[in-house]
């Protein structure tokens, strides 16, 4: 499956929170990417797996100063962190400013990301948070190398309208003026609305039948639960069950309807599309804010360095460190730090 963008047009549908969600309960072995141009908001956020902070010089920051020489899907687990809980990311940019020092290497970013699953020695999917997007953000560079676009947006009438016209500029930019989805390659693009609880079945096939009308190729996803406590719980200030949250629950329900909808598509995609990849159970959050582990769906061995996450099991609880990076925190720690809880 590889890269998985996610971007929103406008306002603040909650990117992060979705970013992290999605990558806590991914059924395979994944990085979580903070790609916002306008820099990123876990380091200042989330506990690191030693306790400590974050250290915002090694991500984006350090590749940005690497990459100019290539490079390789394995060295980007040089750059990352492990986040209290065991998820993998890679700390995005301190702010705008920062942006200057990545410029023409968005490109090269995107190819790591999108060929970090074909890794002999820590494959991995990736889930990418690149926050807002227009018509000059630089991530737009990053997107041509993405199996599938997520568009977050929010369910007023003026969100669904940008985010129709958003996923038809990002058609005709990402593969010309080809029309019909029967046409489109890869990346696909997905819209995933954020909504409460049960509220949303009319505007999704609303928005369906509009984007349908542009003939872009974009289709509803999913929806995502906007859940206050949940992201609270997800953030590690709270406790609960986060497997019972709305949050959660609906980022396993897109995740499912991600494999199901787009599996067999990727898993015949010529190279450089995705590799195979069919419907797998998602897997299971990490353990939050002191709660006590959350109990997996399924029944699976956890990872080991190099060896591919088995389909169908869940997602290991502990981090997943590349072979000859930093040492592994015990499993079942206190969470993964933290994801946004008021969406950005």
């Amino acid at each position: 499956m590889a890269l998985i963008a996610l971007a929103a047009d406008k306002g603040s549908p909650g990117v992060t929170t979705a970013a992290v969600a999605l990558a806590a309960i991914w059924p395979r072995r994944v990085l979580l990417a903070e790609t916002d141009p306008a820099g990123g908001d876990l380091v200042y956020r989330s506990a690191a797996a030693h306790g400590g902070q974050l250290d915002p010089n090694l991500g984006l920051l350090s590749i940005a100063a690497t990459a100019r020489r290539g490079l390789a899907p394995d060295q980007l687990w040089d750059h990352a962190q492990a986040l209290a809980g065991g998820l993998d990311v890679l700390v995005g940019l301190g702010g705008a400013e920062q942006a200057a020092g990545l410029s023409g290497t968005w490109p090269l970013l995107g190819r790591a990301f999108a060929q970090l699953q074909d890794s002999p020695h820590a494959p991995a999917d990736v889930i990418a948070d690149c926050g807002r997007i227009s018509g000059d953000s630089p991530v737009l560079d990053l997107l041509p190398h993405a199996a599938l676009v997520l568009l977050l947006a929010r369910t007023t009438p003026e969100s669904l309208a940008r985010v129709r016209d958003r996923a038809s500029h990002l058609a005709r930019r990402l593969h010309g003026e080809r029309r019909g989805a029967a046409q489109l390659g890869t990346p696909l693009i997905g819209v995933v609305l954020v909504a409460e609880s049960g509220g949303a079945g009319k505007l999704v096939h609303q928005l369906d039948e509009m984007l349908h009308a542009t003939q872009s190729g974009a289709r509803v996803v999913g929806t995502l639960a906007e859940d206050e406590s949940g992201a609270e719980q997800l953030a590690g200030r709270r406790r609960g069950r986060l497997d019972k949250s709305l949050l959660v629950r609906s980022a396993r329900k897109v995740s499912a309807d991600i494999q199901q909808r787009y599996g067999t598509l990727w898993a015949t995609a010529p190279a450089p599309g995705p590799a195979a990849g069919g419907p797998t159970s998602p897997g299971t959050p990490y353990p939050q804010g002191g709660s006590a582990p959350v109990p997996p769906q399924t029944t699976g061995q956890p990872q080991t360095s190099g060896q591919p996450h088995a389909a169908g099991q869940p997602h290991p609880t502990g981090p997943h460190p590349a072979p000859g990076t930093r040492p592994a925190p015990a499993p079942g720690g206190a969470g993964p730090g933290s994801a946004p809880g008021a969406p950005r």
